[in-house]
């Protein structure tokens, strides 16, 4: 495994990450099996905003015994209410999930305190004016959390809280569909010498925003490397064509600031295939003929199953009905495999209040209300 230095500071973590999202609903010997798979790999880092109780108890009994092997990014502001993940801007609420999460993973302590989901200049605002961020500071100064940041899916948002100067590190979506404009504006081959070769072909708030992280020493780890599954997949890539997770994951690691790929991993044989990004040989990991094909794609509309739509009143698994919505469209019969996992749910589309509130929470606009009018009308219920 090799490893990166971590922005401004002596830490070095590894290229690969642990992303622990896809553990949660797994039983404790896959939780435990996976993370120590990932630090036989040499992974020494690992993020958790999760705020269900069970995979945060299962990771820490995981990690006991081994938690010098491991820095974790913890989350502030993800909260676990009513059987259901949601976000809050209660600071009791914050203190009380920070502190749960501490007990959970039997730590006294979490590398990477992130501050969880700040999406708006509005959020931004309040809770860098208020409690919240006090409370982070607090927690620094005492060496509870090592390190301070933030995750984001909003380029303007991020820059303005990097250039605050507060933050030692982002979590951010970092994939080529998202950074990519018009194929006529696009530099095949970045320089990691010179930061203006990178940004043709990349939006300019993004590349303002990776600049604005070299230049404050801001270190980023990355969230959807792989764009949920999307890229990897011909059918759905918006370049016509799969990438591999080597390129996705070299992608990445080919901005300025990145300093390790957080992938989603729930099996011993997903952080195996991660890790071998180490070995692999340039052919491999070259992304550039993927690029080469003309991307017709907005990171807007397009659902990456991040679960940042929850809660929902209806307790809906709205990532888990737009998957399946995903792997049914376009036409044609519902395979009935597929239509036994849609209806074993135990809320189906057809309960959707229609309230809007997903959509105004989901990151990357997605008209969900429609979705599940759609899945209601693919799937009968």
């Amino acid at each position: 495994m090799r490893y990166r230095k971590f922005g401004h500071t002596s830490l070095e973590v590894s290229e690969i990450g642990l992303g622990c999202e896809h553990l949660e609903g797994k039983d404790t010997d896959t939780v435990v099996s996976v993370v120590q798979a990932a630090m036989d790999a040499g992974i020494n880092i690992m993020d958790c905003f999760m705020s269900e109780p069970k995979v945060r108890s299962d990771l820490g009994l995981a990690l006991q015994g081994s938690r010098q092997r491991m820095m974790i990014q913890g989350h502030l502001r993800s909260v676990w209410k009513n059987g259901q993940y949601g976000r809050t801007m209660d600071i009791d609420e914050v203190q009380f999930f920070f502190e749960d999460l501490l007990t959970r993973l039997r730590t006294d302590y979490i590398d990477f305190g992130m501050i969880h989901m700040v999406d708006n200049e509005k959020d931004l605002r309040d809770i860098f004016d208020g409690p919240i961020l006090q409370y982070a500071l607090a927690l620094k100064k005492q060496g509870t959390i090592r390190y301070l940041g933030i995750s984001s899916h909003n380029s303007t948002v991020a820059r303005l809280a990097v250039e605050s100067g507060l933050l030692d590190c982002i979590m951010l979506s970092v994939n080529p569909a998202y950074d990519i404009l018009h194929p006529a504006h696009m530099t095949l081959r970045p320089s990691k010498e010179n930061l203006v070769d990178q940004a043709h072909g990349i939006d300019s708030e993004r590349f303002q925003l990776y600049r604005a992280c070299q230049s404050h020493g801001c270190a980023i780890t990355t969230m959807k490397t792989l764009g949920a599954g999307i890229l990897l997949r011909s059918d759905l890539s918006p370049f016509g064509k799969a990438m591999t997770d080597h390129q996705c994951i070299h992608y990445a690691l080919d901005r300025p600031a990145v300093a390790s790929a957080m992938i989603g991993m729930k099996t011993v044989e997903e952080v195996a295939r991660a890790a071998a990004y180490d070995t692999a040989s340039p052919k491999e990991t070259d992304y550039t003929d993927i690029l080469r094909l003309s991307p017709n794609y907005s990171e807007t509309g397009a659902c990456v199953y991040c679960n940042h739509c929850l809660p929902c009143p209806a307790s809906l698994d709205i990532a888990q009905i737009q998957k399946y919505l995903d792997l049914a469209l376009p036409s044609g019969p519902v395979p009935p495999t597929l239509q036994a996992h849609y209806e074993s749910l135990e809320h189906t589309a057809i309960e959707c209040l229609e309230c809007g509130r997903c959509e105004r929470s989901c990151p990357f606009g997605v008209h969900v209300r429609d979705r599940m009018r759609q899945a209601v009308a693919r799937f009968g219920k």
